[in-house]
């Protein structure tokens, strides 16, 4: 039996700064993304899947959990991040499944077809996508956020799932899974993080929408809620005192590692999940979701 409080480091953090999008690599401590923890039973035997923001974090734990449950993956992210894709891939192909790296900038909806169509194209089919590269800067004032910054946040976290969505329905059968990272903060928007905030309110709000509108095709779309997670998003995006205490805010005092949602993406893309569609499913270390 795990004490919850004590299962992973708490803060204090002295993880260095970086500059985003931040490299997992660089951390300290290293984020954990199950890779001599998660034990995969089949559950996506045989699916081709594709996650964006999956060189590290959260990304990295769910591309490592899909190929030990039997799935090949295609992973996407900036092309700064290669040196942590290379590693992810290295995990994917360890369990014996087959990994596709494709850099590129989400905010196209170009690259976004690319992606999808990539996929089609290496593993003939594609049953699940998770929406899961996002950005964020933090500030204490309006008057700090540019039109370029708030137009780069929400292209990234809102349109780019909109255009991968899209492009992926039009390939997906019946049984294949959408899923979206969304954030406590689309429930508690925090007052430093007002374009990233809305941002997540407007991919739970569109997931929603779109669960009805697929459902006649028997896709299921559904969204992850994390609280705080250790990523390379906090120390390339966050002020050093809050990077040094992130997570203490939380009733468990720690911030979550990406390990910890491997269960519930793993869920949501099995057909073990054949009647969850629609729903927002908060992982917040004790956080009230509601």
């Amino acid at each position: 039996m795990t004490d919850p409080r004590k299962a992973a480091p708490r803060p204090p953090f002295s993880t260095p700064e970086q500059q985003p999008p931040g490299l997992q690599s660089r951390m300290d401590p290293p984020p954990d993304s199950g890779e001599n923890s998660y034990v995969g039973s089949g559950k996506l035997q045989g699916k081709a899947t594709l996650v964006t923001g999956g060189d590290s974090g959260i990304g990295r734990a769910v591309a490592l959990a899909f190929a030990r449950e039997g799935a090949d993956v295609l992973i996407s992210y900036l092309a700064e991040e290669e040196e942590d894709a290379r590693v992810t891939a290295q995990w994917v192909e360890r369990a014996g499944r087959s990994c596709v790296c494709v850099a590129g900038d989400i905010r196209e909806e170009a690259h976004c077809r690319r992606l999808v169509d990539t996929a089609i194209e290496r593993f003939g089919k594609l049953d699940v996508l998770v929406n899961n590269a996002a950005f964020q800067m933090s500030h204490k004032s309006l008057d700090e956020i540019s039109e370029e910054e708030f137009d780069r946040t929400f292209r990234t976290n809102v349109y780019a799932t909109f255009f991968l969505s899209k492009a992926a329905a039009a390939h997906m059968k019946p049984g294949s899974s959408i899923i979206s990272t969304a954030s406590v903060n689309a429930d508690k928007p925090n007052a430093t993080l007002v374009a990233y905030a809305a941002t997540k309110g407007a991919i739970q709000n569109m997931s929603g929408g779109m669960a009805q509108l697929l459902a006649e095709k028997g896709i299921r779309v559904n969204c992850v809620a994390p609280g705080p997670f250790w990523t390379p998003l906090i120390p390339s995006t966050l002020p050093p005192d809050k990077v040094r205490e992130f997570g203490s805010q939380t009733p468990l005092k720690r911030p979550g590692q990406p390990a910890e949602l491997q269960a519930v993406y793993v869920l949501l893309a099995s057909d073990q999940a054949s009647y969850i569609s629609g729903a927002t499913i908060p992982v917040t270390g004790g956080v009230p979701f509601i």
